[in-house]
């Protein structure tokens, strides 16, 4: 009997390694590694947790199962767990499959009020309003932006505003989150609870970059929260066609449905949350000027005002305020400073820009920085070389008449640059 066990057992693994040897590794993973296999008779059953489950593997894959277990003489069949005796016990039955996150995710209840609006952001925040007071037909939302401009608060309005169940993660937490079902078998929960909700958000779609796994299971989730009529809602520090590390399918699926970018904080906006903050309205005004555009910044800065104040008893002028924040306000913008800012806000590395690189995101915010100081600076078209890596003036030229044909076909694009040269200036 022990013979025969072992025997039944031998093969399979033997037939679980070829399936893995002839899929591609993230769909193993993701499907069909977590599955109970057992032959009975002529048959090789594969249980899955759940009727969704067992049907998305028979209509996306039971074809290629079959063909690879016909080597062996085999058919496949795909069947809830529970549906069949067992021959022996397993270490993680799915019929009481549970998941939860490692850390519980925190309802916040913010309004939009407390998001200050300009006018170049009015477009986004009507598209956030629309889809959390009921289903959109521009499912996924995907809103891009520069470090500070109030992505991830948007998100948590669309969250706080949203009827029926939200759930809402980082980038970075899907990914540990997914990691940590593979290893605990505990996927088929994962994709439940992922997937049973009227509003999804992922916050940082960026931060899966390069996870091949992860992405997979990712965009698998995305259209069929799509396809069920679910809200999806995806940020990012950069738009789908300039994310790295992803594929055209990839960056495709991102853009299918509304993409729309969020700027930075204007003076008028920066000077709205220094007054909410508590800052003096003759201060506020006049800080919104010096203080760089990031919203992250200007909480700081309301932050530690408010704090001093608090503790030393007193009202901070502007006297008071320029010394408390001498390692924060502006001062003159030199090109350097101006290339590295663009730098951060295109999502590239300086050492990238001034290399020998040539992927088309590159070239891009290459090109973009080169037009962008030609119109704020009055250096020639050599110094404007030497800031982005010692580009002869042939090389700077051509870069500047290539934005501008992109510009006239581009209103993205040309809604960007205008943001980086009022930054500039």
């Amino acid at each position: 009997m022990q013979t025969a066990a072992k025997n039944t057992m031998t093969n399979l693994e033997t037939i679980k390694g070829a399936i893995a040897a002839k899929m591609d590794s993230a769909t193993f993973s993701s499907w069909i590694a977590p599955l109970d296999f057992e032959v009975i008779g002529n048959t090789l059953v594969l249980a899955a947790q759940n009727q969704f489950s067992a049907d998305f593997i028979n209509s996306v894959h039971v074809n290629a199962l079959n063909a690879i277990v016909a080597e062996f003489g085999l058919n496949v069949s795909v069947i809830v767990r529970g549906n069949t005796v067992r021959t022996a016990p397993v270490a993680n039955d799915n019929n009481t499959q549970t998941f939860t996150p490692a850390a519980a995710p925190v309802t916040n209840n913010v309004a939009f009020d407390s998001f200050v609006t300009c006018d170049e952001n009015l477009f986004v925040v009507s598209a956030c309003k629309k889809l959390a007071a009921g289903n959109v037909p521009f499912s996924p939302l995907f809103i891009y932006g520069a470090s500070g401009c109030g992505k991830s608060l948007l998100a948590d309005c669309i969250q706080g505003a949203s009827n029926g169940r939200v759930v809402k993660m980082t980038g970075a937490q899907f990914v540990s989150e997914f990691t940590r079902s593979l290893h605990d078998r505990t996927v088929f929960a994962f994709k439940d609870f992922c997937r049973n909700c009227d509003t999804f958000i992922l916050d940082d779609v960026q931060a899966l970059s390069g996870k091949k796994a992860s992405t997979e299971e990712f965009l698998t989730l995305v259209m069929d929260l799509r396809n069920a009529g679910k809200n999806v809602v995806l940020t990012s520090n950069a738009a789908p066609s300039n994310l790295t590390g992803f594929d055209r399918r990839a960056q495709g699926l991102l853009a299918s449905g509304l993409v729309a970018d969020v700027v930075a904080p204007n003076a008028y906006v920066k000077s709205v949350m220094l007054k909410r903050a508590g800052v003096a309205a003759n201060v506020a005004e006049e800080l919104a000027g010096r203080i760089a555009n990031d919203g992250h910044l200007v909480s700081g800065v309301a932050m530690k005002i408010k704090t001093y104040a608090d503790l030393m008893g007193t009202a901070v002028d502007m006297a008071v305020a320029s010394r408390l924040l001498a390692d924060t306000l502006q001062t003159v913008k030199t090109p350097m400073a101006m290339v590295k800012v663009m730098c951060e806000k295109l999502a590239v590395s300086y050492d990238a820009v001034c290399g020998a690189g040539r992927s088309r995101n590159l070239v891009l915010a290459r090109q973009t920085m080169m037009a962008v100081l030609k119109e704020v600076t009055s250096l020639s078209l050599s110094e404007i070389g030497n800031f982005v890596g010692g580009r002869d003036h042939a090389t700077v030229l051509y870069a500047i008449k290539q934005i501008e044909k992109q510009k006239a076909a581009d209103l993205v694009l040309n809604a960007q640059i205008q943001q980086l040269i009022n930054e500039c200036k």
